[in-house]
């Protein structure tokens, strides 16, 4: 992909931080409210705590978690970091599509269902926990950029370095080089 230029690439980065603090600020307030849900003895409070989640989930959570996995691809495949050279972008990547999925198919389902029953759910205070510890460690690894280049990376680095130096992206053997003999 073309990269991006400098105003686009700072627009889309915009949109990206603050479309991704939405999603973590979204899944604390799940949190929030899975555990007040599950952890009152009034039947009322759980049933609210449950359609409040409700509106969350069906008004926020999935264009939220659309918008970051869509800028985040733009901008890595935009960008020099690239998404498949870096292993902490290859690893957001992976990790915001399994959440993104999980948040779209799983977890506004079981809102639905919990709103309807009116029953306390543990799993409605478990899948807050990990998606926000997902989300804090997707931070963490933005910002500390650990692990180096993927194999992939570092064949384009290598490849770009020789092409700067004039040399040709593949080593070829030379012509008038002798192979090995064959002996009978």
């Amino acid at each position: 992909m073309k990269q991006l230029r400098r105003p686009a690439r700072r627009a889309l980065l915009v949109v990206h931080v603050a479309v991704s603090v939405a999603w973590l600020g979204l899944s604390l307030g799940l949190l929030t409210l899975g555990i007040a849900a599950y952890t009152t003895h009034d039947p009322s409070l759980t049933q609210a705590a449950y359609r409040a989640m409700g509106v969350f989930a069906d008004w926020l959570l999935a264009p939220v978690a659309l918008v970051t996995f869509g800028s985040g691809l733009v901008l890595s495949l935009g960008t020099p970091w690239g998404l498949a050279r870096h292993h902490w972008v290859w690893i957001k990547f992976w990790i915001t599509l399994a959440t993104a999925t999980a948040t779209i198919f799983a977890l506004r389902p079981e809102i639905t269902h919990a709103s309807a029953a009116g029953v306390p759910d543990s799993s409605l205070v478990a899948a807050p926990v990990v998606s926000t510890s997902a989300y804090l460690f997707m931070t963490a690894i933005s910002v500390l950029k650990p692990w180096g280049l993927t194999g992939r990376g570092r064949r384009l680095r290598d490849s770009a370095g020789r092409r700067r130096a004039g040399v040709p992206a593949t080593p070829r053997k030379a012509v008038d080089a002798t192979g090995p003999r064959r002996e009978a």
